[in-house]
């Protein structure tokens, strides 16, 4: 892509009512536009973002037999009356409306009744399941206070999947699986290192849950993790009494304590859904038996948040390569002379033909200077310069953007290194 072309322009503050690390470098670095208190709409380099971990989170989901699906964010307010969710008492951060007709509906904070209910027309026989159905959707929450950027918004996408199941020891071994498959998806994602499996309270639906926490500044809840056993125990969920449950021994493990954003959890949610909207299968002797539900959440701009928060420095954000939206920042320093321009371009669309992501600075009024201090504030993981110095020196200045040394490299050989 021509940055010429792009209409998003970087800035060199931030929002003035924006104290986290993570969306105000988002802001100034053209990937998301504020609208206002945890709302955010994503601009091109944004939505590059978004997608690439979609991408991931889709592969590894398809990986153990997922089906995407997406479902409505209006939903009416009967199937909620019967798990008593509609209630104000019971969930206070619903974002609620009505037609002109004064039909009432809410715009869904999840979506376990609107599932259960869709299945009822699906599900019939033991032979049904079990299955796992996902999507990526716009939700709603009516948060007292979004804060921390991206990690607690209004309004967000997140993946939701839901798994069916004909009793607990199917759901137990799909379950288990999943703490694998979110292992994998942080891994790519990059923040593996950082992330830690952490049990913490699983009410309403069973004593315990695990979520997956990631060590960052911006978090809100305070964990004990051993590095080691890659497990953490949420501090505010009776961690003496977890310790009881499990049977563990506060010299078992190594723990310190650190403070974690949550990037995805995993629940079993049993019958509660099945039985209330009635969900149910035949098993082989004509009996029926409510389905055995679980729900297993990511949101991605609290990922994308996070992992802004862990990798940037005082120039800006530094992207890990599966995530970025590019691969590469080509930079042309021409100063009108033809021939940079010529090898720049050149490169740029032998990479494009080699299927590497190009970010290509054709700009011919900016500075060299305004290009270097951009080209750190977006954190494309590469970044290859053409001038007369590098020309006169064979090639092309090459770095990474989370080095300080430059090396000059061959046109050719910088387009074998980049493509492989």
């Amino acid at each position: 892509m021509l940055q010429s072309k792009l209409f998003t322009k970087t800035r060199k503050e931030g929002p003035s009512d924006e104290v986290s690390k993570n969306a105000e470098l988002l802001v100034r670095g053209g990937f998301i536009h504020k609208e206002m208190a945890g709302v955010y709409s994503y601009l091109p380099l944004g939505l590059r973002v978004i997608e690439n971990i979609k991408s991931i989170i889709r592969d590894e989901l398809n990986k153990v037999g997922s089906q995407e699906m997406i479902m409505t964010a209006l939903q009416g307010k009967e199937i909620w009356e019967k798990t008593d969710r509609w209630s104000d008492e019971v969930v206070d951060n619903w974002f609620r409306t009505s037609l002109k007709n004064d039909t009432e509906l809410g715009l869904a904070f999840t979506h376990e009744e609107p599932i259960t209910n869709i299945m009822k027309e699906f599900v019939s026989s033991y032979r049904d399941l079990p299955f796992y159905a996902y999507q990526f959707q716009t939700k709603f929450r009516n948060e007292l206070r979004a804060k921390s950027g991206l990690l607690r918004g209004r309004e967000f996408l997140m993946k939701d999947l839901y798994s069916f199941s004909k009793n607990k020891e199917e759901h137990d071994e799909f379950y288990e699986a999943m703490k694998g498959v979110y292992k994998n998806i942080f891994e790519r994602i990059g923040i593996g290192e950082n992330t830690y499996l952490t049990m913490s309270n699983g009410a309403p639906f069973s004593k315990y849950s695990f979520e997956f926490q990631t060590l960052t500044d911006a978090g809100e809840d305070t964990i004990m993790y051993d590095e080691k056993k890659k497990l953490a125990i949420n501090k505010a969920d009776y961690a003496e009494e977890i310790f009881a449950d499990f049977g563990f021994k506060k010299e078992d493990f190594n723990f310190k304590e650190g403070v974690a954003g949550e990037v995805g959890d995993i629940y079993s949610l049993g019958t509660k859904y099945s039985k209330a909207l009635g969900l149910t299968y035949k098993d082989e002797n004509g009996k029926d038996h409510p389905v055995y539900m679980g729900s297993y959440g990511i949101g991605i701009p609290r990922v994308m948040g996070t992992v802004v928060e862990i990798f940037s420095d005082d120039k800006g954000i530094i992207w890990p390569e599966s995530v970025a939206p590019f691969k590469v920042h080509l930079i042309e320093l021409s100063s009108d002379d033809t021939n940079v321009s010529t090898q720049a371009m050149e490169l740029y669309n032998e990479l494009e033909r080699k299927g590497v992501e190009v970010l290509y600075d054709d700009r011919s009024e900016v500075s060299a200077g305004e290009k270097f201090a951009d080209a750190d504030l977006i954190g494309i993981p590469y970044r290859i310069v053409i001038s007369n110095r590098s020309l006169k020196g064979g090639g092309a200045e090459l770095k990474k953007r989370n080095e300080s040394d430059s090396n000059i490299v061959s046109i050719e050989d910088a387009v074998k290194m980049l493509s492989e």
